[in-house]
C-alpha cells in the first residue's frame, strides 16, 4: 500500500469517529467522513491532475472536526473566528502526525499543512483549489440545511461570501449545480448586485 493510500485509510478511520451522522441518499455516514470523501471528489472533478499535496489536504482538511465543537467559544464574529482558526491549526496537526505516521518528510507534511490552513488564498493554486472545493462542497450538501436556519439576508450575506472566496472555475461548478427552487432564488438575488 502506497502512503497516500496508508494515509487516507487513516484519515477516514479518523472521521468515521465524528459522533454525527450525514444522510445522503438514503446512507447514514458519519458526516465528517462523508464531508471529507466528498471534498476529495471535488478536488478531483476541479483537478483532475492534482498533486499528491492537494488530495492529502482535500482529505484531511476537518480531521476530527468534532473535537473543537463552536458551543466552546463566545458567540458572535470574533468567537467564530477564533474558532476557525483554532480548527485549522487543529486539523494542521492532526493531519501531520499521521502524514509523519506513515513516512511523509517534514517539507512534505508542512507543504500539506499550509493547504489545510490555506495559508496565500488567491495566491497559492492549491489553496484556491481546496478553497473551490469547500464551497462546492457546501452548496451541494449542506445549503438547503442552513437555508432552514437563516433569515433570508443573512443567507444572501452567505452566499455572497462564498462566491468571493471562489475562482471562476468554483462559480463555473457552482453554477452547473441542481438548486432547490428556494436555493436557486437566493443564489440569483446574491449574484445580482
Amino acid at each position: 500500500m502506497s502512503k497516500l493510500q496508508q494515509a487516507f485509510e487513516l484519515f477516514d478511520q479518523y472521521n468515521k469517529k465524528s459522533p454525527e451522522q450525514v444522510v445522503w441518499k438514503g446512507q447514514s455516514f458519519p458526516s465528517e467522513y462523508f464531508y471529507a470523501v466528498e471534498l476529495y471528489n471535488w478536488v478531483k472533478k476541479i483537478q483532475p491532475d492534482a498533486n499528491e499535496y492537494l488530495l492529502l489536504a482535500s482529505r484531511s482538511q476537518h480531521i476530527g472536526r468534532w473535537e473543537i465543537p463552536r458551543s466552546d467559544y463566545p458567540e458572535g464574529r470574533t468567537g467564530y473566528l477564533k474558532w476557525r482558526s483554532d480548527l485549522g491549526k487543529f486539523h494542521a496537526s492532526k493531519a501531520g502526525e499521521i502524514l509523519t505516521l506513515v513516512g511523509y518528510t517534514p517539507e512534505e507534511v508542512e507543504r500539506v499543512q499550509q493547504i489545510i490552513q490555506k495559508q496565500r488564498l488567491k495566491l497559492d493554486a492549491d489553496v484556491q483549489v481546496i478553497e473551490n472545493a469547500l464551497c462546492l462542497v457546501f452548496l451541494e450538501f449542506q445549503y438547503d440545511d442552513l437555508i432552514r436556519k437563516l433569515s433570508e439576508e443573512k443567507m444572501i450575506n452567505v452566499l455572497r461570501k462564498t462566491w468571493k472566496k471562489m475562482s471562476k472555475t468554483g462559480h463555473d461548478a457552482a453554477l452547473q449545480l441542481q438548486y432547490s427552487p428556494e436555493g436557486f432564488s437566493l443564489i440569483s438575488k446574491a449574484l445580482q448586485d
